[in-house]
């Protein structure tokens, strides 16, 4: 069923649910190894076609962690091998990567035959990450901040920031309401 997913106690391949987790049916875990663990907080919400994925362990802190209140939206790809710490009250648009594992590209041969890379993600809590975005292995997204649609994301983002564009650019920051 399309819409907004069923609550539900488990889900193959995730290691951990909190309270009230909404994960459709066609969500889907990828491990390659032993490799750490997912763990999703209260009330976390995964929507069609999201992708989990782990590692074999290599990475330097693989895993993948999921705070209380988040919302991930349709065919997202999130990547732990190389660790993804998403806070309380995130948003993930649909179609975002989260891309804490890479290749290495130096060298003349094939760059399927390089070393992987791996560095760890963290997204603060309160943060929207847009439609389509891309973030790169190492980059911190602090908290409150907004990853605008389509933005490549290839440093660290102050937190209540918003950043636009390939790569990623400070736009502005965030005003506070009242």
């Amino acid at each position: 069923m399309l819409g907004i997913p069923d609550i539900v106690t488990r889900h193959p391949g995730i290691d951990a649910l909190g309270r009230d987790c909404r994960i459709a049916a066609t969500v889907t875990v990828c491990r390659f190894g032993d490799g750490g663990r997912i763990v999703l907080g209260d009330r976390v919400s995964l929507y069609e076609g999201v992708r989990l994925v782990l590692g074999d362990g290599r990475g330097p802190a693989p895993g993948l962690t999921i705070g209380s209140g988040t919302i991930v939206n349709v065919h997202a790809y999130l990547s732990g091998e190389g660790g993804l710490e998403i806070g309380a009250d995130v948003l993930v648009g649909p179609h975002a990567m989260l891309l804490s594992a890479g290749h290495a590209i130096e060298g003349r041969g094939p760059v399927i035959a390089n070393p992987l890379t791996y560095a760890p993600i963290r997204i603060g809590a309160g943060a929207w990450i847009g439609a389509g975005a891309i973030v790169l292995e190492g980059v911190e997204v602090g908290e409150g901040a907004v990853v605008g649609a389509g933005a490549v994301v290839t440093r660290n983002v102050p937190a209540g920031a918003v950043v636009v564009g390939n790569p990623a650019r400070l736009l502005r920051f965030r005003s506070e309401r009242r």
